[in-house]
């Protein structure tokens, strides 16, 4: 389920008067691409433009219209210049319209679309880091499940708009995931990761395979996967230790920190190159 940062059915349905604010255009450095978008309301908005002095001035120009009861408002350009406090150097072209029905619907059902395409990420274990890998993840656009054997731990995570999994066959996950996932592995007993991550090294078409551990647990993994699966090269693929090895603090939290950013640009990255790769196949078919 999403969260509440997602939900906008529930931003709909509290207000009546809402102002779409697009960008239509843009050209060198912005804050945001084209096609970026928020809602605006009297008293709270929905999404965002890139923030700062644009933005700031996107809700300005929307509020009036609210307060005037106009339909629509017309496009504005703004430079991105010292005149409004921005060192961009870019141009924008905003587009204003006060939402009606269809509006609304076709809103909706773009955020459910979003929503839907997001990568998943999957971390197994619901130990102290990974319970703190999940909430790191929370705020990433990402799907995340939480994956663990045991109900108790499974049970006592609080982290807001995630999906758990209580399974005792955690390899299993790993084969039903879609493609171009990420799996996260660090659960409470080595030969649980081991077997969780040989799987996933196996797929070849996940964007991430991590694995918490050391340098002796890494060697160890990698003779247990010559001999007892004997594929070898499909070790060249996992990432071991989690969040890399520049910092030496090994809290959860700290671990959990360095390793959302590691996976979360696995996965976007990921997402972004088969994205622009359908492009591609489109275009040439066209």
């Amino acid at each position: 389920m999403p969260s509440n940062r997602d939900d906008i059915r529930d931003f709909l349905n509290r207000r009546k008067h809402v102002v779409l604010v697009e960008v239509k255009a843009a050209s060198g450095s912005t804050p945001r691409e084209a096609g970026a978008w928020m809602l605006v309301a009297v008293d709270c908005i929905f999404g965002t433009i890139g923030g700062g002095q644009l933005e700031f001035m996107a809700i300005d120009h929307a509020r009036k219209l609210l307060n005037q009861g106009e339909a629509d408002g017309d496009d504005i350009s703004i430079p991105l210049g010292p005149e409004i406090g921005q060192c961009c150097g870019g141009r924008v072209a905003l587009g204003f319209k006060r939402l009606d029905r269809q509006l609304r619907a076709t809103l909706v059902e773009k955020v459910d679309l979003e929503i839907a395409q997001r990568p998943h990420v999957y971390v197994f274990g619901a130990g102290h880091v990974g319970d703190a890998l999940a909430m790191a993840l929370s705020l990433a656009p990402l799907r995340i499940v939480l994956v663990d054997t045991r109900e108790i731990e499974l049970s006592a995570t609080r982290v807001p708009g995630i999906e758990t999994c209580l399974t005792a066959m955690p390899e299993m996950v790993v084969r039903d995931a879609p493609a171009g996932s990420s799996f996260v592995v660090l659960t409470h007993d080595h030969a649980l990761d081991f077997l969780i991550t040989a799987e996933a090294l196996a797929r070849g078409d996940a964007a991430y395979v991590g694995m918490i551990g050391s340098k002796t647990k890494k060697a160890t993994f990698r003779n247990w996967l010559e001999r007892e699966v004997g594929r070898p090269e499909i070790f060249d693929r996992l990432v071991c230790p989690v969040g890399g090895t520049a910092v030496k603090d090994k809290r959860p939290a700290v671990i959990a920190t360095l390793a959302a950013a590691e996976i979360m640009t696995s996965a976007l990255n990921h997402q972004f190159g088969q994205d622009n790769l359908s492009k591609q196949k489109l275009r040439l078919h066209a």
